[in-house]
């Protein structure tokens, strides 16, 4: 669907400096993206602006340096820490002679190496194909009824006519089954809430450890690199946790300053599981000196989800890189843990985040002291079964008491079941 030049692997890399806080990008980070997606940065240009130019988003002389370097390197692709538009990218390669491209479409291509499932296949697919159904440029016209005679009648659209709705065919086709994807996790979402199961999501900026964090505290064995966007597809795993019983971990896509709408879009179905979450575990580098900003970038993504008002612990992970820290937990002023500081990487400090789960999970847990008569001994078995128990005894009439402690919904489902209801055999809350 394309006249454009084949990229490459060896690539100049492009770096405006605007003066302006909200276009402003960062090279390291460039730079991570560009090593993540498998491609050799042979040279990086940087340049200053005010704001980006309508022709090359540079200016013409900046442009002409990038293809001075293209050549003196022997480069085939041309890779800008900006999104540009696709007249941009268009007349930057009728200068360069090379493709070029902007920074949406190398994290799609990263994520395009990334995805392993079925889902992540489409959700990647589809954001291709919103990314480049602005790009095409095809135009050929011997499609076109230009010319009589037998044979050379065309269907009356021109080849980027046919391309276009080529694409929205494939766009409407991946829509459908990715609804039907987004249903059946509907289904799993309701079932677990019938359950009463909470669930946990892993959120936080790409490559700040989650998948580590994951797997340390989940015996699992998801993909785990240090690298951007190492994991695409969401993965669920059951925790038990003390006092609390079951609940659900789910590790998410990372996210990344101005991260593209068309991804946004075409990741519904993971961001999902994130917002439906009783508790967001946000994940914090504290060993990059940046790491203030990029949890206010991961918060905003969170607000545009309309995940920002669900309660957060944030795990500042990698303290085995910085010295003189200890893993702690922090709490705010009513004792509730606001902060824990670990390593996923090492291990330290797991076991607090442990605590911290389950004192924050166990909010809607209700502790009490039962006294049961033996007639009552189905009600016995049933408490065994929910493994509620936390002491127990006899007294002199023969009666069992015993300590309980259960999420709040259990015991409103038990004080419907049962005839007498279980306040009955309450002595002490």
């Amino acid at each position: 669907m394309f006249d454009r030049y084949e990229a490459g692997e060896q690539a100049i890399l492009v770096h405006v400096n605007f003066t302006d806080e909200n276009s402003k990008e960062d090279l390291a980070e460039l730079e991570l993206l560009v090593s993540s997606a498998g491609v050799n940065a042979v040279d990086v240009l940087t340049t200053s602006r005010n704001a980006p130019q309508a022709k090359y988003f540079v200016g013409s002389g900046k442009a002409e340096e990038i293809a001075a370097a293209v050549k003196a390197h022997d480069a085939n692709v041309v890779i800008f820490n900006h999104s540009l538009s696709p007249s941009q990218e268009r007349n930057l390669e009728s200068v360069c002679k090379c493709r070029v491209l902007d920074r949406t479409g190398l994290i799609l291509d990263i994520f395009a190496q990334r995805a392993r499932t079925h889902e992540g296949k489409l959700q990647v697919e589809l954001a291709q194909l919103r990314h480049i159904s602005t790009r095409l440029i095809r135009g050929w016209t011997h499609l076109e009824r230009q010319k009589g005679g037998i044979g050379l009648r065309g269907p009356g659209e021109t080849q980027l006519e046919t391309d276009r709705r080529l694409l929205r065919g494939r766009i409407k086709s991946i829509l459908r089954r990715l609804e039907k994807v987004q249903r059946q996790r509907e289904q799993g979402r309701r079932s677990r809430k019938r359950a009463e199961i909470p669930t946990v999501s892993l959120v936080g900026y790409t490559n700040a450890g989650k998948s580590t964090l994951f797997n340390t505290i989940t015996n699992a064995h998801v993909y785990a690199a240090d690298q951007l966007f190492a994991t695409l597809d969401p993965t669920l795993r059951k925790l038990e946790l003390q006092d609390v019983g079951p609940a659900i971990l789910a590790d998410t896509v990372g996210f990344i300053r101005h991260l593209p709408h068309d991804l946004v879009a075409a990741f519904k179905a993971t961001l999902q599981e994130t917002q439906e979450a009783d508790l967001l575990l946000h994940v914090v580098d504290v060993a990059d000196a940046g790491y203030r900003e990029t949890m206010d970038e991961v918060n905003d993504v969170l607000d545009e989800i309309e995940a920002g008002d669900i309660q957060q612990l944030v795990i500042c992970n990698k303290i085995d890189k910085l010295d003189d820290v200890a893993p702690r937990i922090d709490r705010n002023e009513d004792g509730v843990p606001i902060r824990v500081w670990l390593s996923a990487q090492t291990g330290e400090g797991t076991q607090l985040l442990s605590e911290a789960l389950t004192e924050c999970l166990a909010q809607s847990m209700v502790s009490y002291t039962l006294r049961i008569p033996p007639a009552q001994s189905n009600l016995i078995g049933v408490l065994y079964e929910l493994n509620c128990i936390s002491n127990e005894s006899y007294d002199d009439d023969g009666d069992w008491v015993v300590d309980v402690r259960m999420p709040s919904a259990d015991w409103n489902r038990l004080e419907k079941r049962l005839d007498e209801g279980l306040s009955n055999f309450v002595v002490r809350h």
